[in-house]
């Protein structure tokens, strides 16, 4: 496919999430394909069901060599699940199902995230003013490490968080001082779980063998050789990293929850009644309608191994198909009012699973395709979230709730200010 466009990596860089639009002026509206280029390569962006089940067929589409290697380099580490194809990727992709995918590995981090929000809910109470940003980044950050057997002191494990959340702030922004300072924790961070995964190995170390770092420590590869401790240590952070990513759908959140009081009564009713901060209905709905409309990962590149077709458009063997995670997740040919934001929606259908255009974490199958099998994870963590911060004992600030759309990835810009709400603190004083 040959077209008159230039290069469009550069808009996306410069434009972030409004580069999409952009591109979809070029179709028809209601187009399920709109023509590209990206970094050289004829390309085609695509969205709703019909894209989904293109960019997700392992016959049409590889990723490796698809992401750009600043992206895969840093935010995903040399060598990771994300570069692979095949039956290499089943093989690797069953350890994650079975380390972050399986129900009781879900029960297993759940009393760990209440804890820890409990804990935050608390500091706020005792006069903190850390944003529910930076608040997730540590409650994530702590909870998931003791879950996946890492051994460290609670500040130790709250920085550490601190540099993975750094991974995700910069990866997307190249030549800034974000950038250079993600590359810089990316190094920290695989020598760190390549010295964790040695230790394990020489017998230093021994974590429980149900969790993650024991997992990937003695992971073998399809010919039954054990992954390069480095690697090891790549997809160990690959099982973690992703729950504190979360930490920015929190920010969304408190700016959801500050413009919707009624759903912050709700949502609280239901807390005490149940007595936890994990698994309510109404927390998780709103937790699946943040995803839903959170502008966070706006687009996935893949690599067509054949001719591909798709709704008059087309692109060769050797060109990109690129996946609008997005304008999916906001596709009006498939959602009700989809600029609303409506919880109710998955009250309705709880089984996310099932919504093909819902693909905030990837899409298709957890154990075949390439959805993240950490997603049952990240919403635990996020409905765990929006409970605390539904407590009325808080208040979220109003100001800084803005976004920049231009900044990839983005959030609220103050993160979401909380602190005691004044009733609490003139009833204690």
């Amino acid at each position: 496919m040959r077209n008159r466009f230039l290069d469009d990596a550069p808009s996306i860089l410069l434009r972030g999430y409004d580069a999409g639009p952009r591109i979809w002026t070029r179709a028809r509206e209601g187009a399920r394909a709109a023509p590209m280029r990206l970094l050289g390569h004829a390309a085609l962006f695509v969205r709703g069901t019909e894209g989904v089940r293109v960019f997700y067929d392992d016959d049409l589409i590889a990723r490796h060599g698809a992401m750009p290697r600043f992206v895969q380099e840093t935010l995903f580490g040399h060598g990771s699940v994300h570069s692979l194809d095949g039956e290499e990727h089943r093989h690797r992709k069953a350890t994650f199902v079975e380390v972050t995918y399986l129900d009781e590995q879900v029960e297993r981090l759940a009393p760990e995230l209440d804890r820890e929000w409990r804990a935050e809910l608390d500091a706020w109470l005792e006069g903190g003013r850390r944003s529910a940003y930076d608040a997730a980044i540590g409650a994530f950050g702590r909870a998931c490490m003791r879950w996946a057997g890492i051994p460290g002191t609670p500040d130790a494990q709250t920085r550490w968080a601190h540099r993975l959340a750094q991974i995700v702030d910069g990866f997307g922004r190249p030549l800034t001082p974000g950038f250079v300072a993600a590359v810089l924790d990316r190094v920290f961070s695989d020598r760190h779980t390549t010295r964790l995964v040695r230790a394990v190995r020489a017998g230093e170390l021994t974590p429980p063998s149900h969790t993650a770092l024991h997992h990937w420590s003695w992971h073998e590869d399809r010919t039954g050789r054990l992954l390069a401790p480095h690697v090891a240590g790549v997809e160990l952070q690959n099982s973690i990293r992703p729950m504190i990513a979360v930490a920015r759908f929190v920010a969304f959140a408190a700016k959801e929850l500050h413009d919707r009081p009624g759903w912050r009564a709700r949502i609280h009713a239901e807390t005490a009644e149940r007595g936890t901060l994990i698994g309510g209905p109404l927390a998780t709905a709103f937790a699946q309608e943040v995803r839903r409309t959170a502008p966070f990962v706006p687009m996935l590149p893949g690599r067509a191994l054949r001719d591909i077709h798709l709704d008059g458009q087309q692109v060769p063997a050797g060109g990109r198909v690129v996946i609008d995670i997005l304008g999916t997740d906001l596709d009006d040919a498939f959602w009700q009012d989809p600029e609303r934001f409506q919880p109710e929606r998955f009250l309705e259908h709880p089984d996310y699973e099932t919504l093909e255009a819902f693909i905030p974490h990837g899409g298709a199958d957890v154990s075949h395709g390439h959805r993240c099998p950490g997603e049952k994870l990240a919403i635990t963590g996020l409905a765990a979230a929006i409970a605390a911060l539904s407590d009325p004992r808080v208040e979220i600030s109003g100001e800084g709730l803005d976004v920049d759309r231009r900044r990839l990835p983005t959030r609220p810009a103050s993160g979401g200010c909380v602190h005691a709400a004044d009733h609490t603190r003139r009833s204690e004083s």
